[in-house]
């Protein structure tokens, strides 16, 4: 028995063996109105998308914003190939809810909207390069909380006048 909350997602394989597989990390999750989207779910609507535009994303991430009186999902998605952002916004959105029934529920009802900013590549390492973390063992964060978002948002700003 753990006594503390050591952060990480399982995920049963086999009961009879005490098989698990570590799935993810709490931090990664995405649950502003039950939508409970996970970083598997993302990786995995990212990827479908991505083959199916013939594009490459290497980097993006996600952050639930209020909309009105109700929530979306703010979507940042890294890639230096020519995309129609609506079509790659609709895609995405429809990927997640064939992957997860909780989104596609939610999608109707309390998460109104998706929104989507293609980025070029560069945009993610300037800003985990202006945080201090280069290299392999550092990763852009898949889920941003909101003050990570307004420190995102912000950077983007200046980036953009460059």
């Amino acid at each position: 028995t753990w006594r503390y909350l050591i952060g990480d997602v399982i995920r049963f394989e086999n009961k009879e063996d005490a098989e698990i597989i570590i799935s993810g990390r709490t931090k990664h999750y995405l649950s502003l109105c039950g939508e409970h989207l996970s970083v598997d779910n993302m990786n995995k609507a990212i990827q479908l998308v991505s083959e199916e535009l013939n594009i490459s994303i290497s980097e993006y991430t996600v952050a639930g914003i209020t909309h009105g009186t109700l929530f979306a999902h703010k979507w940042f998605v890294g890639t230096d190939d020519k995309v129609d952002k609506e079509v790659l916004r609709m895609r995405l959105d429809e990927r997640l809810k064939e992957l997860n029934d909780d989104y596609r529920t939610e999608r109707i009802a309390a998460l109104k909207d998706v929104l989507l900013e293609v980025l070029p590549v560069n945009a993610f390492y300037k800003w985990m390069e202006s945080k201090g973390k280069v290299g392999s063992q550092n990763k852009f964060p898949r889920v941003f909380k909101k003050t990570q978002l307004e420190e995102w948002e912000k950077f983007l700003e200046e980036y953009k006048k460059l």
